[in-house]
């Protein structure tokens, strides 16, 4: 399938935002389902699926060419959480549950290394292990995707190596912090990182409620915890990258970098967070305050955008490469987050900002050419060809933040219709209400 035309696409996202404006949900749900199934999710039938090993080429151009056939399970496991999760709340097509299934049993196949208890970071094409275990991220997406997995089959397998590999994480981060394997970022000794405790809390906390395990929900609401704890500056109600490993504050330019989408998604990781393991309205309030405050911090007022990264301090050096680029990611994160922030809180300035990063988005980032979204964009938001952690591109910021938009939409039309249903019976009379009834 071709991507669709960009004047249909543009039309029936921006007349779904007018709509939400009038409080109608439905409009939007239906364009994004359309983006996300013809544009964004054809792109990678067309140019990622390798039916012959059942896993996905993810170092690929934004149009579509293969660099590499190599397989970096990072990628492979948020593929697997995509696939599951389109299956279980958007489309329950078998396609979709064999993509899962299939990535699944590859990873599973070959990337598991008993002897380091953990996930190899890549593997040949074929499957062969290339790199070891190298990144706790990697170990974090298998948790992740084995979670979402399991909740569509219900299969002992898969049940088994989710606890396997959520167990294993137990005992990892048990260790000092900066001993942990943290690939891609460099991570000097004497020194942890924000990425742990923000990955972490929010895979342990689902698999804890997924399998209903209060040691991974318990852990996983203290590492959530951490974030406000260990790594928030209440002065200037900011998020740095790095503490000390007692968690006091280190010197610029380490010490005071900021990645606002980092945060963004991490606020919102927050809030799924306390939905999976016991609601506190002061910490929600608090995510949302702080989401709101990194969204501001981090969009550039001249061209537009959220930048990758930034000093807390306005140096203008900053603790983190390639500061300056405005990635696909940071603004699909922001996507679900501003729609978040108006859901929880009915505010208008949420959807001030939602309407707004879909500005941004449909001018600048949708790749009308070949279907998916381009990745990588210079400050003055022209592409860039330059390699940014990974190699790679793969379906799991974009589609994630779509299928949770779409999610989310579609609860609030259901919650809308229940209250109108209620407020009908509510006016009517005794008699009126037993005629109403079936």
């Amino acid at each position: 399938m071709e991507p669709r035309n960009e004047t249909a696409v543009r039309a029936a996202i921006n007349d779904g935002l007018a709509a939400l404006r009038r409080g109608e949900t439905g409009p939007l749900a239906a364009a994004l389902r359309a983006h996300l199934h013809d544009d964004v999710m054809a792109f990678w039938e067309r140019h990622g699926w390798e039916e012959s090993t059942g896993s996905l080429c993810t170092c690929l151009t934004d149009a579509g060419e293969i660099v590499s056939r190599d397989k970096w399970l990072w990628s492979q496991w948020r593929a697997v959480w995509v696939y599951s999760r389109l299956y279980r709340t958007i489309e329950p097509a078998p396609h979709w549950r064999e993509r899962a299934e299939r990535l699944a049993a590859f990873c599973l196949k070959n990337g598991w290394l008993e002897k380091e208890r953990g996930w190899a970071l890549t593997l040949e094409g074929d499957g062969e292990v290339q790199r070891g275990h190298e990144s706790t991220y990697t170990d974090a997406f298998a948790v992740y995707g084995l979670t979402e997995l399991w909740r569509i089959t219900g299969d002992a397998e898969h049940a088994a190596a989710l606890r396997r590999s959520a167990d294993a994480a137990l005992t990892q981060l048990s260790a000092p912090r900066d001993t942990v394997p943290h690939f891609p970022y460099g991570l000097p000794a004497g020194i942890q990182p924000h990425g742990i405790p923000m990955i972490w809390s929010l895979v342990l906390a689902e698999a804890g409620a997924a399998l209903d395990d209060a040691r991974y929900r318990a852990r996983g609401r203290a590492l959530a915890d951490e974030s406000f704890v260990t790594f928030h500056r209440p002065a200037s109600d900011l998020v740095v990258e790095f503490a000390d490993l007692a968690g006091a504050p280190l010197p610029p330019p380490k010490g005071t970098t900021v990645v606002p989408g980092h945060v963004i998604e991490d606020m919102w990781f927050q809030l799924h967070t306390l939905d999976a393991t016991g609601d506190d309205p002061v910490r929600r309030q608090d995510a949302l305050r702080v989401m709101r405050r990194h969204l501001e911090f981090g969009w550039d007022e001249t061209h537009g955008g959220l930048v990758l990264a930034k000093d807390a301090e306005g140096a203008a050096e900053v603790g983190w490469p390639l500061a300056e680029l405005k990635l696909w990611w940071p603004q699909t994160e922001a996507l679900y987050g501003a729609l978040l922030g108006w859901a929880e809180t009915g505010e208008a300035g949420w959807l001030d900002w939602y309407e707004r990063l879909w500005t941004l988005c449909l001018d600048h980032y949708v790749d009308w050419q070949h279907g998916e979204w381009r990745q990588k964009l210079g400050p003055d938001l022209q592409p860039w060809a330059g390699v940014v952690a990974l190699p790679v591109k793969d379906p799991f910021h974009l589609p994630r933040s779509i299928i949770l938009q779409i999610e989310l939409l579609e609860r609030l039309e259901q919650m809308a219709r229940r209250r109108a249903a209620i407020d009908k019976l509510t006016a009517l009379g005794p008699l009126e209400v037993e005629m109403e009834r079936p």
